[in-house]
């Protein structure tokens, strides 16, 4: 039998994200609260930024990690848009806890390495094209920009919305809930990357005033 030897994988990420993650004392695993604390640890075979945002400074800073693995949490923005090295997967809140990961990489030999880091984590890897929003983020912003259009036109309240989703679906959450979760900015953001292509990705006028209401 072949046994694979844990690799050691430093995570950034924040608390919401530890505890859907639940795996506190996996093999390996190192959690660091700031990316400079990622240079303590040069000898690691993998880097997680949850918390990634996609600036210049960012993606110098992790490129800085390879030829490690580093993986961040991109949901919007592709591997052309941040790194052509990096992996990206969907990190949104309410997903890590998921036993599968949308993930997208570039270099076929690198996607080895990081099932072998996301095994480590008791989660298999689910390889999609490098677009935007993968396949679950893009159905559930659908679904609460289609609530919030719903909320706009008076067709029903928030709360009866949601119950009636969970009712009728068996969703985890009514969309108004899902999208607390993940956050109106990161929805927003998603629909509309999308809609420069496909208009009906429109984020409805309801979903944007209230996303700028809570900025």
């Amino acid at each position: 039998m072949c046994v694979i030897r844990a690799m050691q994988v430093v995570v950034l990420a924040k608390e919401s994200q530890k505890a859907e993650l639940a795996v506190q004392n996996a093999d390996g695993l190192v959690w660091v609260e700031d990316e400079q604390d990622f240079l303590q640890h040069a000898g690691a075979g993998a880097f997680l930024d949850l918390c990634y945002i996609n600036t210049p400074e960012r993606n110098a800073f992790l490129s800085r990690l390879l030829p490690a693995l580093v993986v961040v949490n991109s949901v919007t923005d592709t591997l052309q848009q941040t790194h052509a090295s990096f992996i990206r997967i969907n990190g949104w809140d309410s997903f890590l806890s998921s036993p599968v990961i949308e993930a997208s990489c570039l270099d076929e030999s690198r996607k080895a390495g990081a099932e072998n880091v996301f095994s480590q984590l008791g989660k298999t890897v689910e390889w999609l094209p490098d677009e935007p929003g993968f396949v679950t983020p893009r159905i559930v912003s659908m679904i609460v920009n289609e609530a919030y259009l719903a909320l706009g036109e008076g067709v029903s309240t928030g709360e009866e919305i949601d119950t009636a989703m969970k009712l009728g679906t068996a969703y985890p959450y009514g969309p108004f809930e899902w999208a607390k979760k993940i956050g109106l900015q990161n929805i927003v953001n998603l629909l509309q990357a999308l809609c420069k292509k496909q208009p009906r990705y429109t984020p409805a006028e309801w979903l944007v005033q209230e996303t700028n209401r809570a900025i």
